[in-house]
């Protein structure tokens, strides 16, 4: 059992909460003296989630903090308390949206009021992202509402670039994108880096239980435009729900690996009941990241299995060599284990090559950052940057295994080449041979673990200089927001 704190999903009160094993399953159990006892599933299975708690790294959080302390999670600011810098910050460019979906967890275009940020708050927002320290928001995706209702889309993109944030991200349903080949090529011109398009299957009836009508032939068009107007990195997200979507898992990787000259990843959000959804089918349709590994690995027939997933800290290694090699600090993914996941495929002749089954990666792992945090005291602080190297070229063949790797590259090469220059183009480099399978498990009240919040680093940017983690605005603050920087729909209609 482990304690944790939790929210009243009806009064918002911060109640004691327990995760506890019960039936197979890990349950999240909270009781409100006002409103009663709540129980849902945290994690659906008890093994995968105690491999993945071993991951558990804790972040120096932001060094120049802008929100109060004592408080969590209702006055997020961000405060001393949170333990991960901004990895990627989302920024709503507008709640108007040419949809409106039953799933939707930001109630998009039905709040009865206008909420779109100027150029100038929106240069504002981007600017305290970068002036986070010790190290600058490097990634930043603009969303909604859906971002293409804005005629200036194209300028919010150029603006991202000016400030030099490395991953320029865009979540769209891909209506305009479907209609318009110039739109994506003028996105692309703009420096837009990745399609982060809404997917939730390969047939129509995924589309009509989620999006309320078959919108398969939308998206279809828009990879396709994508594609012809040089965007060639989409990322395809599939809001995942039991009796909805779950029997089609397989399917969504076979689309993605026929289509990876554009398709560069998946990335499975199980249904977060926020907003407009009815809360009512909470435990019908609850999937858990753990029921997504049972139904990848059913549905490619054991090609890809829980145990080529790991949590998004063990990647924190990586995070500690860079730093090392570059001397200032790099972004350390050292959000929670239970938040998310993710695995590496190589495809060749078909085949379904995990990169975990020809690289010993814990090992490797475990050594690269050995060599990271104490690499100096044995090799000498003067030439520690080309010995550091060497030492890793030199020990690489006891974790890949090169009769099990993929034979169209030189996987030795590329993944030194990624070690020494952090991001950039050995980075690409790597996307253009793999395709990225993860998922994020956004929380809502019922299964809210404030752990996971101060460990949290998706993050929402607000007009009035606060940043607020992903769950918290979802649930709690993004009514506010809007409302505070929103325009009545009637004065809007009269002007």
């Amino acid at each position: 059992m482990r304690s944790t704190k939790s929210l009243c999903p009806e009064c918002l009160s911060v109640i004691d909460a327990s995760i506890i094993e019960e039936n197979g399953k890990m349950i999240l159990e909270k009781t409100c003296t006002k409103h009663g006892h709540f129980k849902d599933i945290y994690w659906s299975d008890p093994k995968q989630f105690r491999r993945f708690e071993r991951y558990w790294h804790d972040g120096r959080g932001v060094m120049n903090p802008s929100g109060p302390d004592g408080n969590c999670p209702q006055s997020c600011g961000i405060c001393t308390s949170h333990k991960t810098t901004t990895i990627l910050a989302n920024i709503d460019v507008t709640n108007r949206c040419n949809q409106t979906c039953p799933v939707c967890f930001a109630n998009a275009s039905a709040s009865g009021y206008l909420y779109e940020p100027t150029l100038s708050q929106i240069r504002a927002m981007m600017q305290m992202l970068r002036n986070e320290k010790p190290v600058p928001c490097p990634a930043i995706q603009f969303s909604g509402g859906e971002p293409t209702m804005r005629g200036d889309i194209v300028e919010i993109v150029k603006m991202a670039r000016e400030f030099n944030f490395t991953q320029v991200q865009m979540a769209t349903n891909g209506i305009k994108l479907s209609r318009s080949l110039e739109l994506c090529r003028q996105l692309n011109d703009a420096g837009l880096h990745t399609v982060y398009l809404q997917f939730d299957g390969v047939t129509e009836e995924p589309y009509i239980k989620n999006r309320g009508f078959n919108a398969l032939p939308i998206k279809l068009k828009a990879i396709d435009n994508c594609r012809t107007g040089g965007l060639t990195s989409v990322s395809l997200v599939p809001t995942l729900a039991k009796g909805v979507n779950d029997m089609q898992v397989g399917d969504i990787i076979r689309f993605a690996i026929k289509n990876m000259d554009t398709v560069k990843g998946i990335n499975f959000q199980p249904i977060s009941f926020a907003g407009r959804i009815n809360k009512e089918e909470r435990m019908e349709k609850r999937i858990t990241i753990s029921d997504l590994f049972r139904l990848i690995d059913e549905q490619t027939e054991g090609a890809i299995t829980a145990d080529d997933f790991y949590p998004v800290p063990f990647v924190v290694p990586i995070s500690h060599f860079v730093t090392a090699e570059e001397g200032i600090p790099n972004i350390e993914f050292t959000v929670h284990p239970h938040c998310g996941t993710g695995t590496y495929l190589y495809i060749e002749n078909g085949k379904i090559i995990p990169i975990t089954r020809f690289i010993d990666v814990e090992g490797l792992l475990e050594y690269i950052d050995d060599l990271a945090l104490n690499g100096d005291k044995w090799i000498g602080k003067s030439l520690g940057k080309i010995k550091r190297i060497g030492s890793l070229i030199s020990a690489l063949p006891r974790y890949i295994d090169t009769s099990k790797a993929p034979k169209s590259i030189d996987v030795k090469k590329l993944f030194i080449d990624v070690l020494k220059e952090g991001t950039g183009e050995a980075t690409k480099e790597f996307h253009r041979h793999t395709l990225f399978i993860g998922s994020m498990h956004f929380m809502d009240l019922y299964n809210m673990d404030l752990e996971r919040i101060r460990r949290c680093g998706v993050h929402y940017a607000t007009p009035d200089g606060k940043i607020i983690p992903f769950c918290t605005y979802n649930t709690i603050h993004r009514a506010q927001v809007e409302k505070k920087f929103s325009t009545p729909l009637l004065k809007v209609r009269a002007s």
